[in-house]
Order: C-alpha cells, then sequence, then structure tokens
C-alpha cells in the first residue's frame, strides 16, 4: 500500500494525475527550520520525518489488536481500519514531501497573516527566487530522500497588486505566499525547471523514486 503523508489537494491531484494508486494520511510534525539549516537541508528532513512519523504510526495500528484499531478515531481522509486490517509494515510505503520557497537562501514559509504574506511578495517582486520541495519514501526496509529545485521569475508588483491578491485569500496557506496555478500566474514569465515541483509535487522525481521500490503507475486505459 502506497500512502502519502501530506493533506495538500495539490499533491494529491498531481500523484492521481500520475496514474499512481494510493491512501491519505497526513503527517502531524513542526515545520520550524532548525537554526542554521540550509533550504534543501529543511525540506528534505521534513519530508523524511513526516513519511517516517505516518510509517511508524500506521505500522503501530497494523500491529494492534483488531478492537482497538476499529475503537480509534478515523479522519476521513486517512486510512481506515478496514485498509488496515490484513496488512502489515512489510507491505506499506509512505510517501512524504515539503516545499519552500528561498530567496538569497532565506527561507520563506507559508504566511502567518495578510502583513507576512504582503511581505514575501514584496520580496519576490521583480526578482527569481527557488522552489525546492523535498520528498522521502520510506518503507520496512529503507528511508530514501531527495530535493528538486525550480527557479520562478517574478514580475514586478505594485502594492495595490498585492493588497488585491492577498484579498482573494490565495496566498496564505502557500509557501513563498503564491500559487503558480492560481491567479498569480500571470506575475510569473518563466520558470527554469520541474513546474510540478512549484505546484507541490515534482512528479518525474516521484515516480522514479517510487519505481524504484517497484510501486508503478497504473497502466493507462483507452
Amino acid at each position: 500500500m502506497l500512502v502519502l503523508a501530506s493533506a495538500s489537494p495539490r499533491r494529491r491531484e498531481l500523484l492521481t494525475q500520475a496514474g499512481f494508486s494510493f491512501k491519505v494520511h497526513p503527517a502531524h510534525i513542526p515545520e520550524e527550520p532548525n537554526p542554521g539549516e540550509e533550504p534543501i537541508a529543511y525540506v528534505t528532513r521534513l519530508a523524511r520525518e513526516k513519511a517516517q512519523a505516518v510509517f511508524d504510526e500506521l505500522r503501530a495500528t497494523f500491529a494492534a489488536p483488531q478492537e482497538a484499531v476499529s475503537a480509534a478515531p478515523q479522519n476521513a481522509a486517512s486510512v481506515s481500519s478496514q485498509e488496515a486490517e490484513g496488512l502489515d509494515g512489510e507491505s506499506l510505503a509512505v510517501l512524504g514531501a515539503d516545499t519552500t520557497v528561498t530567496l538569497d537562501n532565506h527561507i520563506l514559509g507559508k504566511p502567518v497573516d495578510a502583513a507576512d504574506a504582503a511581505r514575501m511578495l514584496r520580496l519576490l517582486s521583480g526578482r527569481t527566487h527557488q522552489v525546492i520541495t523535498g520528498v522521502a519514501l520510506v518503507t520496512a526496509s529503507s528511508a530514501e530522500a531527495a530535493a528538486e529545485v525550480t527557479a520562478v521569475r517574478f514580475l514586478t508588483l505594485s502594492d495595490e497588486e498585492i493588497s488585491a491578491y492577498i484579498a482573494t485569500g490565495e496566498p496564505m496557506d502557500k509557501a513563498g505566499a503564491y500559487a503558480i496555478q492560481g491567479r498569480a500566474a500571470r506575475w510569473i514569465p518563466r520558470i527554469e525547471g520541474c513546474y510540478f515541483n512549484v505546484v507541490g509535487l515534482p512528479i518525474a522525481l516521484v515516480a522514479s523514486l517510487l519505481e524504484s521500490h517497484q510501486l508503478p503507475a497504473k497502466s493507462p486505459t483507452r
């Protein structure tokens, strides 16, 4: 069973689009960078920690008596007790991911409020920044992590454009305070690298990772 350790609807859509069958079981871990932590080290660490936390949680569920599993509260998006029944850690693979935006090697996470979103967008205005996604796959036998980097160019934004964009609410749960697949697309004349990485999941990298562990996508049907 492949499990995505993320509640992100964008990651679910991309993984589905690529043809993979999976369940969703979000991870809940602190996401603050460590002091002096480099951006690539930060996102790969978080991806690995998310995948490991969900792997350990589900493996414990598989090992628990079925009565206890059935009585445990279930998130609608999570692996259910019925799906867990009969499985064990050997058949489980958990994919974790984390995306951040960096400018001058400084990490720009999700804005805490509208003022923070405006600050980030002013920093990105008229400049090229990097979007980095760390991905990790944890199984009973291994834990592998990798990262993808994409350069994104922004046009110069006016204060009025920034205010109007923040008023839509779109920036508030996005690293760097924007969504390339949303209204911010009109301000991005070019990128260098994987577009899907900027959305939140570098599909080619993920596919290589999964297929190396005998977790191929479904064959397309006509």
